[in-house]
């Protein structure tokens, strides 16, 4: 009996999630990506059979989704999807050639990432005012402590548990993405906040602290969401910035062009952040290089 194309695209969702260990949001997304292009090609060619389709009904959706004005950045994710899709197909023996073979990626603009200037953030963190705030602002202080010197995801903060710190080690270990665990040293003045968080923290009622609880919990035993960890670092950036993004991102971001600026090397960059590759951090380079033709045309004769 043929193998039906649902099956197939339930086998490669299966596959990302249980062999790649990709997230349950990375897995909706490849599989949103699926179903966007199937209905394309069966309200356009009248069928939805992936597994029959060619370079032409795949090139037809992004010239559907360029005159829609879709972002270049979205198409190219989109046929990124596609062409994992039908490399699992020819290593499952599905198909015999990979119909995205050949098809290039869209021209996109080089987008730098947004980040804040050290000293607003200095200040920012020096601030007395979070502990005049009780637990609430002790929370604040090291969600945004946190996220700036360590330079981890809102979703491996989210996730972080009291365990993960090792006060002894001055670290902690982090779960990124695929599973996939590294260790961040942490300074003194975040271990400070730590501590502090920690002290602050046990004085709860009805919080559950101990190796395998939480960090940042919310009520119910549940970590702290997402959402509230963006709302704590929009709110707290708005008061040193005027920039339009304050996402916790702008504070990985600023972690990462602080450390290039100050010299750090860029393969501990990568392996800090989490990156799979190193052209992912190259793109911090270019803030350094922005610091580094300001301080020579400001100090050089010939400036």
């Amino acid at each position: 009996m043929p193998i039906s194309p649902d099956q197939t695209v339930q086998a490669f969702l299966d596959y990302l999630r249980y062999e790649k260990r990709f997230s349950a949001h990375t897995v909706k997304a490849y599989a949103d990506d699926l179903a966007q292009f199937l209905d394309f090609t069966d309200t356009r060619f009248d069928t939805r059979e992936i597994l029959t389709l060619a370079a032409i009904h795949i090139r037809s959706w992004m010239a559907d989704m360029a005159e829609k004005e879709i972002k270049s950045r979205s198409i190219n994710r989109k046929l990124s999807c596609l062409k994992s899709f039908y490399r699992f197909c020819r290593r499952t023996g599905r198909l015999t050639h990979n119909p995205a073979t050949g098809i290039k990626v869209l021209k996109t603009p080089r987008r730098l990432p947004s980040f804040v200037e050290e000293s607003p953030l200095q200040r920012l963190l020096q601030n007395d005012s979070f502990a005049e705030t009780g637990f609430g602002g002790h929370t604040e202080k090291l969600v945004l402590s946190m996220l700036y010197h360590t330079g981890m995801r809102v979703s491996e903060l989210v996730n972080l548990r009291e365990g993960h710190i090792d006060f002894a080690l001055q670290s902690v270990k982090v779960l990124g993405k695929g599973n996939k665990e590294r260790i961040i040293p942490l300074g003194e003045p975040l271990l400070a906040d730590l501590r502090d968080y920690l002290a602050e923290k046990e004085k709860q009622e009805g919080v559950t602290t101990g190796e395998k609880a939480h960090l940042l919990p919310e009520s119910g035993g549940k970590p702290l969401s997402a959402r509230k960890i963006y709302d704590i670092v929009r709110k707290n950036l708005a008061q040193v910035t005027t920039q339009g993004k304050k996402s916790p991102h702008v504070l990985r971001h600023s972690f990462a062009t602080h450390l290039a600026r100050n010299g750090a090397d860029l393969n501990a960059i990568k392996e800090l952040l989490g990156h799979a590759s190193l052209a992912a951090t190259q793109v911090y380079t270019h803030h350094s290089m922005d610091k580094l033709r300001d301080i020579h045309r400001k100090a050089h004769p010939r400036g």
